[in-house]
């Protein structure tokens, strides 16, 4: 490998999550549905309909577009026809752009595990129609159109990561943003977001582009990570052998995790691009623009670099609270409640909070369990008027329930015994009834005493101040 390096480029291919298709009003995500139940005469293209593009589609387009730092956010752009045949391409022609796309240029800094960065540029973003899904049963090839005219932004990259690691990062970062804008579901399995990975090899240190394959819509990021990394060593392995290679369009079997010729790659000039006729041009005007661009939200790596400084907390705890934009905005809000260190609030939150989240498959946003019940649930711990065991299980109830946590802790008697006598009383049943250990602890074996706080925490179903349990142990255990 050290001889040769990898030169990759994806096109992803992601379904925005408006409710209606592009350009009809047929339901636009119907993974989970029956065969051809969500069509009609526009998306099958029966003869004689016309298409009306949904406004949603631009807007949502216009926010990737300008999240991803484009270049230039066009104030007209066109559709065009892309002529070719699939079985589940009923028009024999996608609706796509060309050449006039909505957005050219861009970027995406993608951070690497190793502290490096690598910048992805973007070439184009265009707006374009879904085609449908062919699925194999029985030996049969059956058609289903209800993904026909589902709307996709599609996005190509530069020629510009360096390894399968490197391509898997850049689409963990770009599933992040697209959930962070609320405009893709960035499901792969479901197949709202797709990629093609282009593969070439060359001699390190050569600046010259060689043959490229294209393995086509692989559905996870680690199926993309895996076919990327076997087309390498490929085509090393072509290369080495004396035999060129040439511009394949490939298929990535995830079973065996193999690849298999589909066909030779298509050119621009067999697509027979030209505008398309029935639709009127986009005119993105200024007010329109800064109306929809109102809407874009601090980007996540810029999120990230914040919290870590504003409030003092590490970049890896930032990078958790950033996962997904409600998380950070749980955390914010927390802390501007709390009176208190804002990493205290960040330890919760991800040791015990992020636990209710991914138990329940919820984001944070969905939680009973809202900010200010754990900024009131900590403070209650800091003045010791509830132990840390209860606080852990107080959030659960709160999550149930939706009670604050005060009225739970009063309707369920949970506030931390702290009274000394009651205490001692309590401590001395348990010494008395456990005779064999204190000779153990008075032996010189003093991490017993562990074991007596856990007996007192149990007696007082959790409530005693551990504290002060463990004060009055080391007292009453030194006596005779």
């Amino acid at each position: 490998m050290s001889e040769y390096e990898a030169v990759i480029g994806l096109e992803t291919h992601i379904q925005l999550n408006t409710k209606s298709k592009i350009f009809c009003g047929c339901k636009a995500d119907s993974w989970a549905d029956p065969p051809n139940t969500n069509i009609c005469p526009v998306c099958t293209g029966l003869p004689g309909v016309l298409p009306v593009l949904n406004r949603a589609v631009v807007e949502k387009a216009v926010l990737l577009a300008s999240a991803m730092r484009a270049d230039s956010i066009q104030s007209r752009s066109y559709f065009a026809r892309k002529n070719y045949f699939y079985p589940d391409l009923p028009k024999g022609y996608q609706i796509s752009q060309y050449n006039e796309p909505l957005a050219l240029g861009g970027f995406m800094d993608v951070p690497l595990p190793e502290g490096d960065q690598r910048r992805v540029t973007i070439t184009k973003l265009h707006m374009e129609e879904d085609a449908g899904k062919t699925v194999l049963e029985a030996g049969r090839r059956l058609i289903d159109f209800n993904r026909c005219g589902v709307p996709l932004v599609e996005m190509v990259t530069g020629p510009d990561l360096r390894s399968a690691d490197e391509a898997a990062q850049y689409l963990i970062r770009l599933r992040q943003l697209l959930r962070w804008l609320g405009i893709s579901e960035a499901d792969m399995e479901r197949g709202h977001l797709r990629c093609d990975a282009n593969v070439s090899i060359r001699i390190q240190g050569s600046d010259v582009l060689n043959p490229k394959t294209e393995t086509k819509n692989v559905n996870s990021i680690e199926n993309v990570r895996d076919a990327i990394q076997a087309e390498i060593k490929r085509q090393i392995r072509e290369v080495k052998a004396g035999r060129t290679i040439e511009a394949w369009t490939l298929d990535w079997d995830e079973d065996s995790g193999t690849l298999r010729k589909m066909r030779v790659k298509e050119t621009e000039a067999d697509y027979r691009y030209f505008r398309e006729p029935d639709l009127l041009p986009i005119e993105l005007d200024e007010t329109w623009r800064d109306e929809i661009l109102s809407a874009l939200p601090e980007l996540p790596l810029e999120r990230r670099a914040r919290i870590a400084k504003q409030y003092d907390i590490p970049i890896y705890d930032a990078e958790i609270l950033t996962e997904e934009r409600s998380l950070a905005d749980y955390f914010e809000k927390a802390v501007d409640v709390y009176d208190g260190e804002p990493k205290t609030v960040s330890n919760w939150l991800m040791n015990d909070v992020l636990r209710i989240i991914r138990s329940k498959g919820i984001k944070a946003g969905g939680l009973q369990l809202q900010p200010h019940h754990l900024a009131e649930i900590i403070d209650m711990v800091d003045k010791k008027k509830i132990t840390t065991n209860t606080a852990k299980s107080l959030l659960d109830q709160v999550e149930e329930t939706g009670n604050t946590p005060t009225e739970i802790v009063e309707r369920e008697n949970l506030a931390q015994v702290s009274d000394e006598g009651a205490l001692r009383q309590v401590i001395a049943d348990v010494i008395a009834g456990n005779p064999d250990q204190v000779k153990t602890y008075r032996a010189g074996k003093e991490s017993v005493i562990g074991w007596f706080v856990g007996q007192v925490m149990r007696e007082t179903k959790g409530k005693a101040n551990p504290q002060l349990v463990q004060e009055l142990l080391g007292e009453m255990l030194a006596g005779e």
